[in-house]
């Protein structure tokens, strides 16, 4: 089957797995194979979902290695490489230039709280050291700010290869908002597995998913029901997942996630970083039984 053009379709946002404290590479590669077998359009290491925040710097390079190695071409690697420290982000971006990433996911500066201005020199300062696609990435409830459309205008008009944002304010008008500017000469993806359909219904082209770590051929194959126009079809399998979205962001994103992955073998353990710990009792229950209700 033909591939979505670049980037479209489903990315996943790549779990971390730990193991004893360490990051489990041997794991990392396992998961990776299990995300092209179920058909996955591209991988996305060292996001928020992959713990960016409490890998270490050598960490978080070697997770992007690791997963170009693994994947061997097989799909595009969009690489975690986004700081609140416009020199970290940077060196980390040539860093991931030079290891192969196909391109670069560049989360908005966090805690900081720039002005628009002050955004669109950041991002600038990192568009000039790479000419491999860039995905903005606007998540005002985690970093306080949202990436306006103007600053996505000015940067879409100096640098070609800044053309693609991931969305995750939770707003279906803030989508259509870009697109009513900018046209097709950009590419929207969801943020929010619970919203990749109504963001695709007026213009987004796919999705970086969680939720694909579990399920990346049913997430593949809603994002490709939506891009052929198939609604009806894409309709029924968003409401048969949508209880499994929602119970995978019952705790703090990747917890569920990593607990769903090792109850599934898929991971040796649910471990995450502190400050994150493991779920409740009440949200692994509820977690579970969402899968299992999907999934019997």
């Amino acid at each position: 089957m033909k591939r979505p053009r670049p980037y479209t379709g489903s990315y996943t946002a790549l779990v971390t797995p730990f193991r004893r404290g360490a990051v489990a590479y041997d794991e990392l590669k396992k998961l990776v194979e299990f995300q092209i077998k179920g058909g996955i359009d591209g991988l996305v290491p060292v996001g928020t979902t992959g713990e960016s925040p409490t890998v270490t710097h050598e960490e978080h390079l070697e997770v992007i290695r690791c997963t170009i190695e693994a994947v061997r071409g097989r799909v595009p690697v969009i690489a975690g490489t986004g700081s609140n420290s416009t020199h970290e982000a940077v060196e980390m971006t040539k860093a991931a230039d030079a290891a192969g990433a196909d391109g670069m996911l560049l989360v908005a500066p966090y805690y900081n709280r720039p002005t628009q201005e002050g955004l669109f020199q950041h991002f600038a300062r990192i568009a000039e050291e790479t000419d491999k696609p860039i995905v903005l990435y606007s998540i005002p409830g985690r970093c306080g700010i949202e990436i306006s459309v103007g600053v996505i205008e000015r940067l879409r008009a100096k640098f070609p290869h800044v053309a693609h944002i991931k969305e995750a304010g939770g707003s279906v008008d803030r989508v259509d908002q870009i697109i009513q500017a900018m046209g097709d000469s950009v590419t929207v993806l969801s943020g929010d597995d619970s919203l990749t359909l109504p963001f695709m219904a007026v213009g987004a082209k796919g999705v970086i998913s969680v939720v694909s770590n579990y399920f990346p051929r049913e997430v593949t194959k809603l994002t490709a029901l939506a891009l052929a126009g198939d609604y009806a079809k894409a309709r029924a399998l968003h409401r048969k997942l949508y209880p499994v979205f929602k119970a995978f962001f019952i705790e703090s994103n990747p917890a569920p996630m990593k607990l769903a992955l090792a109850r599934a073998g898929r991971i040796s353990s649910e471990e995450v970083r502190s400050p994150l710990c493991s779920l409740s009792e009440a949200s692994r229950k509820t977690l579970l039984a969402a899968i299992a209700a999907y999934e019997g």
